[in-house]
């Protein structure tokens, strides 16, 4: 494990920085593929510090280009990859008709064909050897939408069809490279304060809120055990997934009702604000976000569910459970309305 080579998109904050920490206390060679320095050479600086190999390469995942030259460095500088963890992505907080055309092209060309590049250059490299990991990190949103991120939801789905797609590929060519996909609750990450965002209010996640770490863990975890098609962080994951399996119509009708006051905070986001759609927002020094967002005192450390998908026996049971008192807890809210 410990010379493992793992190339992470979206590495300058948040879950891919926290997921890159991880790998680096392995002793892996991580990889780093991101747009804004700051946050890249800081996040090369954690990788060395916690005992991996860091090689930090600005690329940004909208650009087949740019991809296959990060990937080229990658194996150049530590041979071949063995793990690629696809994780970048933007979005803008609107509604629909207040998000312009080139915006909704350059969220999808990043978060969903960014992933797309980024399968590409892997399997380029892993399907001739017959090894290696790719791990998608995927969304609750990419099953259940909501409103106010009609961009990012549709990226997200398009992640899942794709990802199946060549996933039975893989099967039908008994093929030992494996793809996976965790689907992520809301996390505490930096996206919140640089997101491009049309709301009168701040923008933030939806409760239960986990922290980076918490995701984290699920992708290396996944990295290590990739047979399974998707796995899910948190119960509200799992709840949302199957409850809109069960009873989509209602929570259509639930989301419509309650998605925008719950992604917005009380703070009227009055000031500058910096957005990351075109630009990366940490390309100076001084403008490192780390991994965590602004909702530490709100976020959880610890996931059962996610532990609990390291018991396969146990699976089954969880989500069912969490998926009944999601579904139970929706119900109650519309009679009582």
């Amino acid at each position: 494990m410990n010379q493992q080579t793992v190339v992470i998109t979206g590495a300058s904050a948040g879950i891919g920085r926290a997921t890159a920490r991880l790998f680096a206390e392995r002793g892996a060679n991580v990889v780093l593929l991101a747009r804004g320095k700051a946050g890249l050479d800081a996040t090369a600086a954690d990788v060395e510090e916690r005992g991996g190999r860091a090689l930090a390469v600005p690329t940004d995942m909208a650009d087949p280009a740019q991809v296959e030259a990060a990937a080229m460095a990658a194996e150049e500088a530590f041979g071949p990859i063995d793990i690629w963890v696809n994780n970048a992505f933007t979005s803008v907080f609107a509604p629909f008709m207040e998000i312009e055309p080139a915006e909704y092209k350059r969220v999808t060309e990043v978060s969903y064909l960014g992933f797309v590049h980024g399968t590409r250059a892997a399997l380029q490299r892993m399907i001739p050897r017959d090894a290696g990991v790719i791990v998608q990190v995927g969304s609750a949103l990419g099953d259940r939408s909501i409103p106010l991120q009609s961009a990012y939801c549709g990226a997200k789905h398009a992640v899942n069809g794709f990802t199946s797609s060549v996933r039975t590929e893989l099967m039908h060519q008994h093929s030992h490279v494996n793809i996976t996909v965790v689907q992520m609750p809301a996390v505490n990450t930096p996206q919140f304060s640089w997101v491009l965002s049309r709301l009168p209010k701040s923008p933030q996640p939806v409760p239960p809120i986990y922290q980076p770490e918490v995701a984290a863990r699920a992708v290396v975890h996944a990295a290590d055990h990739p047979h399974r098609k998707q796995y899910y962080v948190g119960a509200s994951t799992a709840a949302t997934i199957l409850a809109n399996k069960l009873a989509p119509a209602l929570l259509d009708r639930y989301l419509a009702r309650t998605g925008y006051a719950s992604q917005q905070t009380d703070d009227s986001g009055s000031g500058t604000r910096p957005a990351n759609l075109w630009h990366p927002a940490d390309e100076a020094p001084e403008h490192d976000f780390g991994a965590h967002g602004s909702f530490d005192g709100r976020s959880h450390s610890h996931s059962a569910e996610a532990a609990l998908a390291r018991r396969p026996g146990l699976v089954v049971a969880a989500v069912m459970g969490a998926a009944a008192v999601g579904l139970g807890a929706v119900i109650r809210r519309r009679r009582a309305r």
